[in-house]
């Protein structure tokens, strides 16, 4: 299959206008937006970034850094929001699967904490009032200056230039985090699949059939390598380490537990990860097409 006319290309800025003003009206929730309205305002995010990446060559780099930067801030800002949302409840999921190893737990205030929802105060509401406000501020900033710079009608092959640049990227953080799984490596793994991902849908075209499978097996495996990741915060946030003295038996159980559901999960990735970004897999094969 050889590339088609540009013209029937997803356009690109366009697109990254609907991340934009999709991310300004998730963000108008009164009095302020819920935690599922704040993950899908950080998925809007990342798109419009993976988006900007593979303008890349079009841009100016000050321009580039600039708008990579604009949505990068944006995500900076409401990270600890959702992610306190996502780490109770990955905590509340462990409790349900192992009520009676939680029971010794109890005394355990770490744990605890992650597993109460937070009271919010006043200051805590204000506080959050002003980063929406600081964070809509942005955003529209970054759809005013969207209008002007030249993206439309990109040449296909320049995506799929930059396309293949993102395929070995997270190709090479495959094989590192292969080797060596560690928490950093493993989430470095999981951002560069991502960027992978949402760049696809801008060559969907080319094959559809074809990229939306691909795009099926990445979901997957970006999913459970998240599900790693916030495991791997909770046991970060209970402050355990391996053969330290202080640390009890329960210490240890939920050690074992949380890392035996880790392995589940990578289970789960590698088969994926192998087949998308196996040493000298090349993305022409991975598409089915020439360029």
């Amino acid at each position: 299959m050889t590339a088609k006319n540009p013209a029937e290309a997803k356009d690109v800025k366009a697109s990254m206008t609907e991340y934009l003003s999709g991310s300004l009206t998730l963000l108008s929730g009164l009095p302020v937006p819920d935690d599922e309205a704040i993950h899908d305002v950080r998925v809007l995010m990342k798109k419009h970034r993976a988006a900007v990446r593979l303008m890349r060559p079009l841009l100016d780099e000050t321009v580039y850094r600039r708008e990579y930067l604009a949505g990068r801030e944006t995500g900076q800002i409401l990270s600890l929001w959702r992610e306190t949302a996502v780490l109770r409840k990955t905590a509340r999921a462990l409790k349900k699967d192992n009520p009676e190893l939680f029971v010794r737990l109890r005394d355990n205030e770490k744990i605890q904490s992650l597993l109460r929802k937070p009271y919010s105060t006043w200051d805590q509401a204000g506080e959050r009032a002003k980063a929406i406000r600081e964070v809509n501020e942005r955003l529209k900033k970054a759809q005013y200056r969207l209008r002007f710079l030249g993206l439309n009608e990109p040449d296909m092959r320049m995506l799929l230039g930059e396309l293949e640049k993102s395929h070995l990227t997270a190709s090479a953080a495959y094989l590192a985090c292969r080797n060596r799984p560690s928490a950093r490596l493993l989430h470095e793994f999981r951002k560069k699949s991502k960027t992978f991902m949402y760049q696809l849908v801008f060559i969907r075209h080319l094959g559809p059939q074809t990229v939306k499978q691909l795009e099926k097996r990445l979901t997957a495996m970006t999913q459970n390598l998240g599900k790693y990741n916030d495991l791997a915060q909770i046991m970060s946030l209970t402050g355990y380490r391996s053969g330290a003295e202080g640390n009890s038996d329960t210490d240890n159980e939920l050690a074992i537990v949380i890392r035996d559901r880790q392995d589940r999960y990578l289970g789960k990735v590698w088969p994926l990860a192998y087949r998308i970004f196996a040493p000298g897999k090349k993305l022409q094969d991975l598409l089915g097409i020439s360029f």
